[in-house]
């Protein structure tokens, strides 16, 4: 019999397959601040993590948040919705879930670190073309729509996140801001079956296409991210 063929193991696979996922806001904006802030933030955040785990989510994901309510049956107050918009820094980190209830739109902007917050659940895990999803305030109510007995779509812990090619149709104007303007760079919307082709190019005029060339609008975060995802697996791991 021939010799068995030898079984090779790649110890840097391990590694290689445990994508890093660092929340954004704990990169620093780019301004001119004390750095001792934000330091004095992140052990705040970092301490709030260890009592509440706050998972990966980006703009489109869907969600669903317990909250502390004294008024609410069990004292506590669940909500489900799309994740539309991730902003703020630090401590002051928001984010906002959108949800279609009675043909009525209910949006709840969440501080992320709101100690009131008993749990943050994924329930679908996905990324949409857009980084903000606000102008799903101006579509058509199904792509907001969301079952509040919805369950859990599972995702594997060291895959990627699926990003929905989803493109959706909007209501005729007025609409809350002009979206088709070429300022907010909008990917996910259909805007050809709302707005004539003459809309459409007179939306082109408002175009700027320099200013992906300015270099001094270029923000490398790189080497700021590097620090503070080692900084943070340091302190979590205390």
């Amino acid at each position: 019999m021939p010799p068995p063929k030898p079984v090779i193991v790649d110890k840097t696979q391990a590694e290689a397959t445990q994508r890093r996922f660092l929340s954004p806001e704990f990169i620093p904006p780019r301004q001119r601040t004390n750095p001792i802030k934000f330091v004095i933030e992140r052990k705040d955040m970092i301490q709030r993590r260890k009592v509440l785990n706050i998972p990966e989510f980006y703009a489109g994901s869907i969600l669903a948040v317990n909250v502390a309510d004294p008024y609410a049956n069990g004292k506590t107050n669940r909500f489900v919705g799309i994740c539309t918009q991730r902003s703020g820094k630090g401590l002051g980190a928001t984010f906002v879930l959108r949800n279609i209830i009675d043909g009525q739109g209910v949006e709840i902007c969440y501080e992320l670190y709101n100690p009131q917050i008993h749990q943050i659940e994924i329930l679908k895990l996905e990324k949409r073309l857009d980084d903000n999803l606000m102008y799903l305030r101006d579509a058509l109510p199904e792509y907001c729509t969301i079952d509040f007995n919805m369950k859990p779509v599972p995702h594997p812990a060291n895959g990627e996140v699926p990003v929905n090619q989803l493109k959706v149709k909007m209501k005729p104007k007025p609409w809350s801001k002009r979206w088709e303007r070429p300022k907010f760079k909008i990917q996910g919307i259909r805007f050809e079956l709302t707005l004539s082709e003459e809309k459409i190019e007179e939306a082109k005029k408002w175009d700027q296409p320099w200013l992906e060339f300015d270099m001094l609008k270029e923000y490398d975060t790189s080497k700021i991210e590097k620090q503070t995802w080692e900084e943070v697996q340091r302190e979590m791991s205390k």
